[in-house]
Protein backbone atom coordinates (compact mmCIF):
# COMPACT_ATOMS: atom_id res chain seq x y z
CA UNK A 1 0.00 0.00 0.00
CA UNK A 2 1.46 3.24 -0.98
CA UNK A 3 2.43 5.63 2.36
CA UNK A 4 0.41 8.45 2.82
CA UNK A 5 2.45 11.54 2.12
CA UNK A 6 2.05 14.65 4.61
CA UNK A 7 2.81 17.70 2.47
CA UNK A 8 0.57 16.39 -0.29
CA UNK A 9 -2.29 15.58 1.46
CA UNK A 10 -2.36 18.44 3.23
CA UNK A 11 -2.32 20.63 -0.46
CA UNK A 12 -5.17 18.57 -1.34
CA UNK A 13 -7.15 18.73 1.44
CA UNK A 14 -6.30 22.38 2.90
CA UNK A 15 -7.41 23.60 -0.50
CA UNK A 16 -10.75 21.62 -0.54
CA UNK A 17 -11.61 22.66 2.84
CA UNK A 18 -10.87 26.60 2.14
CA UNK A 19 -13.36 26.14 -0.64
CA UNK A 20 -15.89 24.08 0.92
CA UNK A 21 -15.53 26.85 4.03
CA UNK A 22 -15.64 29.78 1.49
CA UNK A 23 -18.90 28.67 -0.03
CA UNK A 24 -20.81 28.86 3.52
CA UNK A 25 -20.01 33.05 3.37
CA UNK A 26 -19.07 33.91 -0.43
CA UNK A 27 -22.90 34.26 -1.04
CA UNK A 28 -24.11 36.24 1.78
CA UNK A 29 -22.75 39.63 0.15
CA UNK A 30 -24.67 38.31 -3.31
CA UNK A 31 -27.68 38.28 -2.26
CA UNK A 32 -29.11 41.64 -3.05
CA UNK A 33 -27.88 40.94 -6.77
CA UNK A 34 -29.41 37.47 -6.75
CA UNK A 35 -32.70 39.14 -5.48
CA UNK A 36 -32.88 41.76 -8.61
CA UNK A 37 -31.28 39.61 -11.02
CA UNK A 38 -33.85 36.66 -10.32
CA UNK A 39 -36.42 38.15 -9.51
CA UNK A 40 -37.38 36.66 -6.34
CA UNK A 41 -38.43 37.81 -2.84
CA UNK A 42 -36.81 36.84 0.89
CA UNK A 43 -38.25 33.27 0.36
CA UNK A 44 -36.05 32.40 -2.72
CA UNK A 45 -33.02 34.10 -0.73
CA UNK A 46 -33.45 31.94 2.38
CA UNK A 47 -33.36 28.84 0.21
CA UNK A 48 -30.70 30.01 -1.68
CA UNK A 49 -28.85 29.87 1.48
CA UNK A 50 -30.76 26.85 3.23
CA UNK A 51 -30.98 24.34 0.66
CA UNK A 52 -27.06 24.19 1.24
CA UNK A 53 -27.05 24.40 4.67
CA UNK A 54 -29.67 21.47 5.50
CA UNK A 55 -28.68 19.09 2.75
CA UNK A 56 -24.30 20.13 4.16
CA UNK A 57 -26.42 19.48 7.70
CA UNK A 58 -28.08 16.19 7.04
CA UNK A 59 -25.95 14.29 5.24
CA UNK A 60 -22.81 15.01 7.36
CA UNK A 61 -22.71 11.99 9.48
CA UNK A 62 -23.68 8.90 6.84
CA UNK A 63 -21.24 10.39 4.59
CA UNK A 64 -19.07 9.65 7.34
CA UNK A 65 -20.11 6.06 7.35
CA UNK A 66 -20.34 5.67 3.48
CA UNK A 67 -16.55 6.71 3.17
CA UNK A 68 -15.21 4.30 6.36
CA UNK A 69 -17.05 1.40 4.56
CA UNK A 70 -15.90 2.36 0.36
CA UNK A 71 -12.78 4.06 1.00
CA UNK A 72 -12.20 8.02 1.94
CA UNK A 73 -9.94 8.65 -0.86
CA UNK A 74 -12.80 7.48 -3.42
CA UNK A 75 -15.65 9.24 -1.57
CA UNK A 76 -13.46 12.45 -1.41
CA UNK A 77 -13.09 12.33 -5.02
CA UNK A 78 -16.72 11.68 -5.96
CA UNK A 79 -17.73 14.43 -3.40
CA UNK A 80 -15.77 16.99 -4.96
CA UNK A 81 -16.59 16.37 -8.24
CA UNK A 82 -20.40 16.66 -7.02
CA UNK A 83 -19.67 19.88 -5.24
CA UNK A 84 -17.59 20.91 -8.27
CA UNK A 85 -20.53 20.45 -10.75
CA UNK A 86 -22.99 21.91 -8.70
CA UNK A 87 -21.01 25.28 -8.56
CA UNK A 88 -21.02 25.17 -12.48
CA UNK A 89 -25.04 24.66 -12.27
CA UNK A 90 -25.62 27.17 -10.05
CA UNK A 91 -23.43 29.33 -12.02
CA UNK A 92 -25.74 28.67 -14.89
CA UNK A 93 -29.12 28.96 -13.08
CA UNK A 94 -31.74 30.53 -15.42
CA UNK A 95 -33.83 31.03 -12.17
CA UNK A 96 -34.10 30.81 -8.70
CA UNK A 97 -35.39 27.24 -8.82
CA UNK A 98 -32.89 25.99 -10.88
CA UNK A 99 -29.80 28.03 -8.67
CA UNK A 100 -31.79 26.78 -5.03
CA UNK A 101 -31.89 23.02 -6.58
CA UNK A 102 -28.16 23.71 -7.38
CA UNK A 103 -27.30 24.69 -3.97
CA UNK A 104 -28.85 21.72 -2.48
CA UNK A 105 -26.25 19.39 -4.31
CA UNK A 106 -23.42 21.56 -4.22
CA UNK A 107 -24.22 20.94 0.13
CA UNK A 108 -24.68 17.30 -0.38
CA UNK A 109 -20.75 17.70 -2.16
CA UNK A 110 -19.56 19.92 1.04
CA UNK A 111 -20.93 17.35 3.42
CA UNK A 112 -18.66 15.05 1.89
CA UNK A 113 -15.76 16.34 1.00
CA UNK A 114 -15.65 18.39 4.71
CA UNK A 115 -15.11 15.51 7.12
CA UNK A 116 -13.26 13.91 5.06
CA UNK A 117 -10.50 16.37 4.84
CA UNK A 118 -9.37 16.14 8.41
CA UNK A 119 -9.79 12.45 8.86
CA UNK A 120 -7.72 11.82 5.14
CA UNK A 121 -5.08 14.57 7.00
CA UNK A 122 -4.99 12.65 10.40
CA UNK A 123 -4.12 9.69 8.58
CA UNK A 124 -1.41 10.89 6.51
CA UNK A 125 0.21 12.83 9.78
CA UNK A 126 2.21 10.20 11.88
CA UNK A 127 1.05 11.56 15.61
CA UNK A 128 3.71 13.75 17.04
CA UNK A 129 2.73 16.16 14.23
CA UNK A 130 -0.92 15.84 14.17
CA UNK A 131 -1.32 18.60 16.64
CA UNK A 132 0.48 21.21 14.14
CA UNK A 133 -1.71 19.57 10.85
CA UNK A 134 -5.19 20.56 12.85
CA UNK A 135 -4.15 23.63 13.49
CA UNK A 136 -2.92 23.84 10.08
CA UNK A 137 -6.47 22.75 9.00
CA UNK A 138 -8.42 24.85 11.46
CA UNK A 139 -6.08 28.08 9.87
CA UNK A 140 -7.54 26.88 6.35
CA UNK A 141 -11.29 27.01 7.58
CA UNK A 142 -11.29 30.16 9.47
CA UNK A 143 -9.50 31.75 6.38
CA UNK A 144 -12.32 30.50 4.33
CA UNK A 145 -14.82 31.92 6.65
CA UNK A 146 -13.22 35.13 7.18
CA UNK A 147 -12.36 35.71 3.33
CA UNK A 148 -16.10 34.36 1.97
CA UNK A 149 -17.61 37.49 2.38
CA UNK A 150 -14.60 39.99 1.17
CA UNK A 151 -14.37 37.69 -2.11
CA UNK A 152 -17.97 37.59 -2.62
CA UNK A 153 -18.13 41.15 -2.33
CA UNK A 154 -15.43 42.00 -4.41
CA UNK A 155 -16.40 38.99 -7.07
CA UNK A 156 -20.04 40.26 -6.95
CA UNK A 157 -19.50 44.24 -7.52
CA UNK A 158 -16.08 43.61 -10.53
CA UNK A 159 -17.53 40.63 -12.32
CA UNK A 160 -20.78 39.09 -11.65
CA UNK A 161 -22.64 36.91 -8.89
CA UNK A 162 -22.28 34.13 -11.12
CA UNK A 163 -18.47 33.98 -10.18
CA UNK A 164 -18.60 32.91 -6.97
CA UNK A 165 -20.06 29.62 -8.12
CA UNK A 166 -17.57 29.56 -11.10
CA UNK A 167 -14.25 29.83 -8.82
CA UNK A 168 -15.10 26.64 -7.95
CA UNK A 169 -14.71 25.05 -11.20
CA UNK A 170 -10.91 25.57 -12.22
CA UNK A 171 -9.68 24.57 -8.36
CA UNK A 172 -12.11 21.56 -8.33
CA UNK A 173 -10.62 20.52 -11.76
CA UNK A 174 -7.36 20.77 -10.39
CA UNK A 175 -7.91 19.18 -7.35
CA UNK A 176 -10.00 16.17 -9.01
CA UNK A 177 -6.69 15.80 -11.32
CA UNK A 178 -4.52 15.80 -8.45
CA UNK A 179 -6.12 13.72 -5.82
CA UNK A 180 -5.83 10.68 -7.44
CA UNK A 181 -1.67 10.55 -6.95
CA UNK A 182 -1.55 12.75 -4.16
CA UNK A 183 -3.80 10.89 -1.56
CA UNK A 184 -3.70 7.53 -0.28
CA UNK A 185 -6.80 5.32 -0.04
CA UNK A 186 -8.18 4.14 3.60
CA UNK A 187 -10.54 2.77 5.31
CA UNK A 188 -12.35 2.72 9.00
CA UNK A 189 -14.33 -0.09 10.48
CA UNK A 190 -17.51 -1.00 8.60
CA UNK A 191 -20.47 0.43 9.02
CA UNK A 192 -24.16 -0.14 8.10
CA UNK A 193 -26.15 3.26 6.26
CA UNK A 194 -28.82 4.28 8.34
CA UNK A 195 -31.41 4.93 5.23
CA UNK A 196 -34.22 4.86 6.73
CA UNK A 197 -33.09 7.36 9.90
CA UNK A 198 -31.50 10.10 6.64
CA UNK A 199 -35.14 10.04 4.94
CA UNK A 200 -36.58 10.34 8.17
CA UNK A 201 -34.52 13.63 9.12
CA UNK A 202 -34.41 15.19 6.01
CA UNK A 203 -37.80 14.40 5.52
CA UNK A 204 -38.78 16.20 9.11
CA UNK A 205 -36.78 19.31 8.77
CA UNK A 206 -37.31 20.53 5.15
CA UNK A 207 -40.90 20.14 6.18
CA UNK A 208 -40.33 21.99 9.06
CA UNK A 209 -38.07 24.53 7.62
CA UNK A 210 -40.73 24.96 4.20
CA UNK A 211 -43.39 25.59 6.81
CA UNK A 212 -41.44 28.32 8.64
CA UNK A 213 -40.56 30.34 5.29
CA UNK A 214 -43.69 30.07 3.76
CA UNK A 215 -45.65 30.73 6.47
CA UNK A 216 -45.67 35.17 5.86
CA UNK A 217 -46.67 34.09 2.36
CA UNK A 218 -49.52 31.66 2.80
CA UNK A 219 -50.60 32.63 6.28
CA UNK A 220 -49.34 30.98 9.56
CA UNK A 221 -53.38 28.80 9.67
CA UNK A 222 -53.56 27.87 6.00
CA UNK A 223 -52.86 23.92 5.65
CA UNK A 224 -50.40 24.50 3.57
CA UNK A 225 -48.01 26.02 6.38
CA UNK A 226 -49.52 23.83 9.17
CA UNK A 227 -49.85 20.79 7.24
CA UNK A 228 -45.84 21.11 6.31
CA UNK A 229 -44.84 21.66 10.05
CA UNK A 230 -46.65 19.02 11.27
CA UNK A 231 -45.55 16.76 9.07
CA UNK A 232 -42.27 17.37 8.92
CA UNK A 233 -42.71 17.05 13.10
CA UNK A 234 -44.28 13.51 12.81
CA UNK A 235 -41.15 12.32 10.33
CA UNK A 236 -38.52 13.67 13.07
CA UNK A 237 -40.58 12.20 16.24
CA UNK A 238 -40.14 8.84 13.60
CA UNK A 239 -36.55 9.74 13.33
CA UNK A 240 -36.34 9.77 17.08
CA UNK A 241 -37.65 6.41 17.38
CA UNK A 242 -35.76 4.62 14.58
CA UNK A 243 -32.85 6.04 15.80
CA UNK A 244 -33.99 4.20 19.86
CA UNK A 245 -34.51 1.10 17.97
CA UNK A 246 -31.45 0.65 15.36
CA UNK A 247 -28.67 -1.45 15.41
CA UNK A 248 -26.23 0.88 13.90
CA UNK A 249 -28.24 4.66 14.32
CA UNK A 250 -27.13 7.55 12.48
CA UNK A 251 -27.10 9.60 15.54
CA UNK A 252 -26.67 7.22 18.43
CA UNK A 253 -29.35 8.71 20.80
CA UNK A 254 -27.20 6.85 24.27
CA UNK A 255 -24.83 10.22 22.87
CA UNK A 256 -27.19 12.29 24.79
CA UNK A 257 -27.21 10.93 28.01
CA UNK A 258 -24.41 12.53 29.14
CA UNK A 259 -25.67 16.46 30.21
CA UNK A 260 -22.78 18.08 28.88
CA UNK A 261 -22.89 17.08 25.28
CA UNK A 262 -26.98 17.42 25.23
CA UNK A 263 -26.31 21.24 26.54
CA UNK A 264 -23.63 22.26 24.22
CA UNK A 265 -25.15 20.47 21.06
CA UNK A 266 -28.49 22.34 21.76
CA UNK A 267 -26.09 25.68 23.09
CA UNK A 268 -24.34 25.07 19.15
CA UNK A 269 -27.69 25.48 17.70
CA UNK A 270 -28.96 28.20 19.32
CA UNK A 271 -25.75 30.02 18.59
CA UNK A 272 -26.20 29.65 15.07
CA UNK A 273 -29.95 30.17 14.87
CA UNK A 274 -29.29 33.35 16.15
CA UNK A 275 -25.55 34.66 15.16
CA UNK A 276 -26.08 33.53 11.48
CA UNK A 277 -29.85 34.30 11.16
CA UNK A 278 -28.97 37.82 12.07
CA UNK A 279 -26.12 37.59 9.55
CA UNK A 280 -28.47 36.60 6.62
CA UNK A 281 -30.81 40.23 7.41
CA UNK A 282 -27.61 42.81 8.14
CA UNK A 283 -25.58 41.75 5.31
CA UNK A 284 -28.90 43.03 3.07
CA UNK A 285 -29.03 46.43 5.24
CA UNK A 286 -26.02 47.26 4.65
CA UNK A 287 -26.33 47.05 0.70
CA UNK A 288 -29.97 48.33 0.46
CA UNK A 289 -30.75 50.66 3.46
CA UNK A 290 -26.71 51.66 4.29
CA UNK A 291 -25.83 51.48 0.22
CA UNK A 292 -22.77 49.59 0.71
CA UNK A 293 -21.47 48.35 -2.45
CA UNK A 294 -20.84 44.38 -2.26
CA UNK A 295 -17.32 44.82 -1.74
CA UNK A 296 -17.41 47.50 0.61
CA UNK A 297 -20.01 45.09 2.96
CA UNK A 298 -17.36 42.37 2.84
CA UNK A 299 -14.87 44.61 3.94
CA UNK A 300 -16.31 46.59 6.57
CA UNK A 301 -18.11 43.34 8.14
CA UNK A 302 -14.30 42.21 8.77
CA UNK A 303 -14.25 43.56 12.58
CA UNK A 304 -16.43 40.94 12.84
CA UNK A 305 -15.95 38.05 10.41
CA UNK A 306 -11.71 38.11 10.97
CA UNK A 307 -11.99 38.35 14.60
CA UNK A 308 -12.38 34.68 15.32
CA UNK A 309 -8.81 34.53 13.49
CA UNK A 310 -7.32 36.48 15.95
CA UNK A 311 -9.10 35.36 19.46
CA UNK A 312 -8.86 31.65 18.69
CA UNK A 313 -5.57 31.36 19.93
CA UNK A 314 -6.46 32.77 23.42
CA UNK A 315 -9.09 30.45 24.09
CA UNK A 316 -6.41 27.31 25.23
CA UNK A 317 -5.09 29.71 28.40
CA UNK A 318 -8.57 30.49 29.30
CA UNK A 319 -9.77 27.44 29.12
CA UNK A 320 -6.78 26.31 31.14
CA UNK A 321 -7.56 28.85 33.65
CA UNK A 322 -11.69 29.22 33.49
CA UNK A 323 -12.66 25.87 32.58
CA UNK A 324 -14.89 25.36 29.43
CA UNK A 325 -18.20 26.23 31.21
CA UNK A 326 -16.90 29.97 31.39
CA UNK A 327 -15.51 30.12 28.34
CA UNK A 328 -18.20 29.29 26.82
CA UNK A 329 -20.43 31.31 29.03
CA UNK A 330 -18.42 34.45 28.11
CA UNK A 331 -18.62 33.71 24.32
CA UNK A 332 -22.16 33.75 24.15
CA UNK A 333 -22.42 36.72 26.42
CA UNK A 334 -19.86 38.67 23.72
CA UNK A 335 -22.00 37.44 20.84
CA UNK A 336 -25.55 38.41 22.52
CA UNK A 337 -24.37 41.84 23.73
CA UNK A 338 -23.10 42.55 20.44
CA UNK A 339 -26.65 41.71 18.70
CA UNK A 340 -28.44 43.71 21.47
CA UNK A 341 -25.91 46.58 20.42
CA UNK A 342 -26.60 46.25 17.05
CA UNK A 343 -30.50 46.46 17.49
CA UNK A 344 -30.21 49.67 20.24
CA UNK A 345 -28.48 51.89 16.99
CA UNK A 346 -29.81 50.21 14.40
CA UNK A 347 -31.90 52.93 11.88
CA UNK A 348 -32.15 53.49 8.28
CA UNK A 349 -29.17 56.46 8.69
CA UNK A 350 -27.13 54.71 11.18
CA UNK A 351 -23.79 55.45 10.53
CA UNK A 352 -20.94 52.76 10.31
CA UNK A 353 -18.98 54.05 13.26
CA UNK A 354 -21.94 52.93 15.41
CA UNK A 355 -21.78 49.52 13.91
CA UNK A 356 -18.25 48.46 14.54
CA UNK A 357 -18.07 48.42 18.37
CA UNK A 358 -21.14 45.37 17.97
CA UNK A 359 -19.28 43.46 15.26
CA UNK A 360 -16.17 43.35 17.23
CA UNK A 361 -18.26 42.30 20.09
CA UNK A 362 -19.85 39.20 18.22
CA UNK A 363 -16.56 38.72 16.88
CA UNK A 364 -14.74 38.15 19.76
CA UNK A 365 -17.43 35.85 20.75
CA UNK A 366 -17.31 33.61 17.90
CA UNK A 367 -13.48 33.25 18.35
CA UNK A 368 -14.02 32.43 21.95
CA UNK A 369 -17.12 30.15 21.08
CA UNK A 370 -16.08 27.76 18.41
CA UNK A 371 -12.96 26.15 20.01
CA UNK A 372 -14.24 25.19 23.86
CA UNK A 373 -17.63 24.21 21.87
CA UNK A 374 -15.58 21.45 19.95
CA UNK A 375 -13.95 20.32 22.52
CA UNK A 376 -16.92 20.23 24.78
CA UNK A 377 -18.73 18.14 22.46
CA UNK A 378 -15.41 15.49 22.44
CA UNK A 379 -15.22 15.67 25.70
CA UNK A 380 -18.20 14.84 26.66
CA UNK A 381 -18.76 11.60 24.38
CA UNK A 382 -17.18 8.42 24.51
CA UNK A 383 -13.86 8.18 23.24
CA UNK A 384 -14.83 5.47 20.98
CA UNK A 385 -17.60 7.70 19.51
CA UNK A 386 -15.56 11.02 18.73
CA UNK A 387 -16.30 10.93 15.18
CA UNK A 388 -19.84 11.03 15.90
CA UNK A 389 -19.85 13.51 17.97
CA UNK A 390 -17.68 15.55 15.60
CA UNK A 391 -20.51 14.98 13.22
CA UNK A 392 -23.14 15.96 15.55
CA UNK A 393 -22.07 19.09 16.88
CA UNK A 394 -21.35 20.58 13.08
CA UNK A 395 -24.78 18.89 11.97
CA UNK A 396 -26.17 21.26 15.00
CA UNK A 397 -24.42 23.97 14.06
CA UNK A 398 -25.66 24.26 10.21
CA UNK A 399 -28.84 23.39 11.57
CA UNK A 400 -29.24 25.88 13.91
CA UNK A 401 -28.27 28.29 10.64
CA UNK A 402 -31.24 26.61 8.65
CA UNK A 403 -33.82 27.36 11.57
CA UNK A 404 -32.26 31.19 12.80
CA UNK A 405 -32.99 32.11 8.73
CA UNK A 406 -36.13 30.49 8.38
CA UNK A 407 -37.44 32.06 11.62
CA UNK A 408 -35.64 35.50 11.72
CA UNK A 409 -36.86 36.03 8.17
CA UNK A 410 -40.61 35.02 9.09
CA UNK A 411 -40.69 37.62 11.88
CA UNK A 412 -38.61 40.45 9.27
CA UNK A 413 -41.47 39.79 6.82
CA UNK A 414 -44.05 39.89 9.49
CA UNK A 415 -42.77 43.51 10.37
CA UNK A 416 -40.99 45.04 7.41
CA UNK A 417 -39.37 44.33 4.11
CA UNK A 418 -38.07 45.53 0.89
CA UNK A 419 -40.05 48.49 -0.08
CA UNK A 420 -38.53 50.96 1.80
CA UNK A 421 -35.18 51.81 3.73
CA UNK A 422 -37.66 52.23 7.04
CA UNK A 423 -39.90 49.23 6.18
CA UNK A 424 -36.46 46.94 6.20
CA UNK A 425 -35.66 48.82 9.29
CA UNK A 426 -38.90 48.04 11.10
CA UNK A 427 -38.58 44.14 10.01
CA UNK A 428 -34.89 44.14 11.02
CA UNK A 429 -35.22 45.49 14.34
CA UNK A 430 -37.25 42.79 16.03
CA UNK A 431 -35.34 39.86 14.19
CA UNK A 432 -32.58 41.42 16.01
CA UNK A 433 -34.07 41.37 19.28
CA UNK A 434 -34.78 37.32 19.09
CA UNK A 435 -31.15 36.74 18.07
CA UNK A 436 -29.54 38.59 21.12
CA UNK A 437 -32.69 36.74 22.89
CA UNK A 438 -31.65 33.48 21.47
CA UNK A 439 -28.04 33.36 22.81
CA UNK A 440 -28.25 35.19 25.92
CA UNK A 441 -30.80 32.07 27.02
CA UNK A 442 -27.96 29.88 25.44
CA UNK A 443 -25.50 31.83 27.97
CA UNK A 444 -27.49 30.86 30.66
CA UNK A 445 -27.90 27.41 29.63
CA UNK A 446 -24.09 26.87 29.83
CA UNK A 447 -24.63 27.02 33.84
CA UNK A 448 -25.87 23.61 33.30
CA UNK A 449 -22.48 21.85 31.55
CA UNK A 450 -20.21 20.74 34.10
CA UNK A 451 -17.07 23.29 34.69
CA UNK A 452 -14.62 21.26 33.23
CA UNK A 453 -14.23 17.86 30.89
CA UNK A 454 -14.55 14.92 32.70
CA UNK A 455 -11.58 12.03 32.66
CA UNK A 456 -11.58 9.47 29.86
CA UNK A 457 -13.32 6.78 32.15
CA UNK A 458 -16.55 9.45 33.05
CA UNK A 459 -17.06 9.96 29.55
CA UNK A 460 -17.10 6.06 28.56
CA UNK A 461 -19.63 5.57 31.38
CA UNK A 462 -22.22 7.42 29.16
CA UNK A 463 -22.00 5.43 26.27
CA UNK A 464 -23.92 2.15 27.74
CA UNK A 465 -25.74 1.08 30.88
CA UNK A 466 -23.89 -0.53 33.82
CA UNK A 467 -23.74 -4.55 33.16
CA UNK A 468 -25.80 -6.42 34.96
CA UNK A 469 -24.20 -8.49 38.06
CA UNK A 470 -23.89 -12.09 37.20
CA UNK A 471 -26.09 -14.73 38.57
CA UNK A 472 -24.68 -16.89 40.96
Amino acid sequence: MQKPHPIRTFVITGIALFMVALDNLIVTNALPEIRVDLDTGLEGLEWTVNAYTLTFAVLLLPASAIADRYGRRRLFIGGLAVFTLASAGAALAPGIGTLIAARAVQGAGGAVVLPLTLTLLAAAVPPARRGVAIAAWSTMSGLGVALGPVLGGAITEYAAWQWIFWINVPVGAVLLALAPGFLTESRGAARRLDAPGTLLVTGGLLGVVLGLVRGNEHGWTSGQVLGSIALGAVLLAAFVGHELRAREPMLPMRLFRARGFAVVNAVMLAMGAGMFGATFLLVQFLQGVNHMSPLETGIRTLPWTAMPILVAPLTAPLIARLGVRAVLTLALASQAAGLAWLASVISPDVAYGALVPAFVLAGIGMGLFFPPAARSALGFAPPEMAGVASGVSNAARQLGTVFGIAVLGAVFSARGGFTSPQAFTDGLLPALWIAAGLIAAAAVATLAIPAHLPVQGEAVAVSAPAPRKARR
